[in-house]
């Protein structure tokens, strides 16, 4: 079977949940109701912090309502270069809505919408969401059940007002300082800071929503990306306040273990191989051959092996010069050490694993194109937390939340979506 009709397969959502199949359609038992199944969201954001928090809610069967500018909707559809997959990304199980929050016309829609909502989240620049009245203060008064979750770049504190962005914090924050080699910071290859950020915005959101069920009144929510960053790093404040010394950036770390490194195969492409114990040390050299290091004594320890770690690489990558890549995996994974190729992001579109267990959904876009793009890397009771709509136009549910009544009797239903039960919801 081809790798295209097995992602196909594998990755077709059912009906009622989204959750991935890997056979033929039969006959399913109802679902049970996805997790956040009846809890509506009004989702205020642009770029990727905001966004990944609601596709994260949404995912888990939240009714997330994007609120888009009029026209042509919100900017980040529209970033060229490494920014054009942001969108495809995060705005999957939405619905998209356009108004314009900064008008008097709108106004009462948006209050409406607000007044039906569990939960509100917001990601624009400090203070923006109070000028137009729409703090927390001011919606809690209306709707004193209302979790209003609000991602901003620092929590508050002297830095409080600044403007900031992944790659700000990754700097003020020593991340880009221990990824680059010394006197190159290099922020990282992802918005890490963003999405953990979402992440826990939506660890608050579920929280808030736990204590909600007891005393009957939402909360305020807030998740940063400087935090964040410094949760990242907070090893590494250990490991320098435990040593007294600055830690090294992760290119000329001090070793952990004499093999945990980037070698080469018989074509010079690049394999990670590493052994982290005394038994997987002894399993890397009798699967390639390195008996003389085997039976070393200086080399019986972790230590001793770290304090010989030139003579191990050069031995090693000797024996590996003389393999393939495939023959090279064989080999440490028969013998259960840590080995992985050095993939780009493009490869994992055609990953074996990905492919073959549900864990990327093809998502249609506005334009007619689709991505494979990863689900949560989560499974209830064995099942993915599918693809149920796909990213919406600008205003494809006007009608519907605009138009339609204030409080749902359920998510409006198109295309993909879910044509399961409404959700209740119980504002």
């Amino acid at each position: 079977m081809s790798t295209e009709a097995t992602r196909t397969e594998a990755a077709a959502p059912t009906e009622a949940t989204g959750a991935t199949r890997t056979g033929p359609a039969q006959a399913q038992p109802t679902p049970e109701p996805l997790p956040l199944a009846g809890i509506r969201v009004i989702e205020f954001s642009h770029m990727v912090m905001g966004p990944s928090c609601g596709m994260m809610l949404a995912d888990l069967g939240a009714e997330v309502i994007k609120v888009e500018p009029r026209g042509a909707g919100d900017k980040t559809r529209y970033l060229p270069g490494s920014g054009s997959g942001l969108f495809p990304a995060f705005n999957r199980n939405k619905h998209s809505v356009q108004l314009d929050i900064a008008e008097a016309a709108d106004r009462h829609r948006v209050l409406d919408l607000i007044d039906s909502a569990d939960v509100l989240l917001e990601n624009f620049r400090v203070g923006k969401m109070d000028s137009m009245g729409y703090g927390y203060d001011e919606l809690s008064a209306r709707n004193p059940r209302l979790i209003y979750c609000s991602l901003k770049g620092f929590l508050s504190g002297p830095y409080g007002n600044r403007a900031a962005l992944d790659e700000v914090v990754q700097m003020l924050g020593g991340l880009a300082y221990m990824t680059g080699p010394p006197g190159q910071p290099l922020r990282a290859g992802a918005s890490v800071n963003d999405i953990m950020g979402g992440m826990f915005g939506v660890i608050g959101i579920q929280s808030a929503l736990r204590v909600r069920e007891t005393t009957g009144r939402g909360k305020l929510i807030n998740s940063a990306l400087f935090e964040n960053n410094a949760f990242l790093v907070g090893t590494h404040m250990a490991q320098a306040q435990l040593s007294g010394q600055p830690p090294r950036p992760m290119p000329t770390r001090q070793a952990t273990w004499a093999v945990y490194d980037i070698f080469r195969d018989a074509a010079d492409n690049q394999v990670f191989v590493a052994a982290v114990s005394d038994g997987q040390w002894r399993d890397l050299c009798d699967e390639f051959g390195l008996s003389g290091l085997a039976a070393d004594p200086d080399m019986l320890t972790n230590q001793g092996r770290v304090d010989q770690r030139d003579r191990i690489h050069r031995e090693l990558q000797t024996a590996l010069s003389n393999l393939t890549l495939a023959e090279i995996e064989d080999k440490c994974t028969r013998r259960g050490l840590p080995v992985a190729p050095v993939n780009t992001p493009a490869d994992l579109t055609d990953d074996p694993h990905l492919v073959a267990s549900g864990a990327l959904a093809r998502t249609g876009l506005p334009t007619g194109a689709s991505v494979d793009v990863p689900l949560l890397p989560l499974t209830f009771d064995g099942r993915r937390l599918g693809l149920r709509s796909d990213v919406p136009e600008p205003g494809r549910h006007n009608a519907y939340y605009r138009d339609g009544p204030t409080v749902p009797t359920g998510p409006p239903v198109d295309g993909r979506e879910s044509t399961g039960p409404p959700h209740h919801h119980h504002p």
